[in-house]
């Protein structure tokens, strides 16, 4: 999942919410990413719930 964020920089509530999105579907990994911020911002976010997250975050 990929979710494009405008806003002056990036937050703990904006991250919680991809984690949320990421637990609603199902998915194991997220990119968030910032165009607002005066350079590019960009965060990856795991799904810790997701049964396939350890595979992911070993590798």
């Amino acid at each position: 999942m990929v979710e494009l964020k405008a806003i002056i920089t990036l937050n703990e509530s904006n991250i919680n919410q991809c984690r949320n999105y990421l637990e609603a579907y199902s998915l194991p990994v997220g990119l968030l990413i910032n165009f607002g911020a005066n350079s590019l911002e960009y965060k990856r976010v795991y799904n810790t719930k997701h049964p396939d997250s350890k595979n992911d975050m070993d590798q």
